[in-house]
């Protein structure tokens, strides 16, 4: 992971750097690379990696809403804070799918929470997943499994590339996919929050309807909650 901080304020970005490590020690994880930018030209001609970023919106040259723009464009899945004093900007900001907007000065706390549910992301869009078939391994991103499914005495896995016939049972996918984003709507289904069309009190509709999956009465409130939190992460 690489963590951007741009800002054209030096007392700002020593803040941001300072919760980074803070937040990193708290969980016991070495603190990844901390690159920082005081404007949007010198972030936008930076070959590196962009995981996570804190951008700042009023910098001279550049603002944050043409910055952010223009690193979506070419990197949809940056996970981008916006920090500003300016809520004006939220609408704007939110159209190029911001993923939190923190208001100047920082809170701590609300840091933390923030920082939490962007490295829960950061580590499902990238962990990998081996899927085991009578003829190999396939390893895809967790992003790509779209459900699992029990079919009789079969499990097979729903991706974006294809469907594997897996020769592991369902507790074993229960136990490898990600819980932030995998949930068990039904004994036989395991469906990913990313891929969910719509659900209602029976049936959980993924990839653009093309597969749906059941969802037991006992635990749809449980699911709503979970897909609802789901959602509240990846804003």
């Amino acid at each position: 992971m690489r963590i951007l901080i741009c800002d054209d304020d030096p007392l700002m970005i020593e803040q941001l750097k300072k919760y980074c490590k803070n937040f990193f020690d708290k969980i016991h994880v070495k603190c990844p690379e901390l690159a920082c930018f005081s404007n949007g030209e010198s972030l936008l001609a930076d070959k590196g990696d962009k995981d996570i970023l804190f951008l700042d919106i009023e910098m001279p040259g550049m603002n944050g809403i043409y910055v952010g723009n223009e690193l979506k464009r070419v990197n949809s899945s940056i996970i981008i804070f916006i920090v500003t004093s300016y809520s004006e900007y939220l609408d704007e900001a939110m159209r190029f799918q911001v993923f939190r907007y923190l208001s100047k000065p920082i809170d701590k706390q609300r840091f933390f929470r923030n920082m939490k549910d962007a490295v829960e992301l950061y580590n499902t869009m990238t962990i990998k997943i081996p899927v085991e078939t009578k003829q190999g391994i396939h390893t895809l991103p967790a992003s790509a499994v779209i459900a699992v499914e029990a079919q009789a005495r079969k499990v097979i896995v729903h991706t974006t590339l294809c469907d594997f016939e897996s020769v592991h049972n369902m507790q074993y996918w229960l136990k490898k996919l990600p819980k932030n984003c995998f949930f068990q709507t039904h004994r036989s289904f395991i469906i990913n929050f990313e891929h969910v069309t719509d659900f209602d009190h029976a049936l959980v509709n993924l990839a653009g309807n093309q597969i749906h999956a059941y969802l037991t009465k006992r635990k749809y409130s449980a699911f709503k909650e979970a897909y609802l939190l789901y959602l509240e992460s990846t804003r």
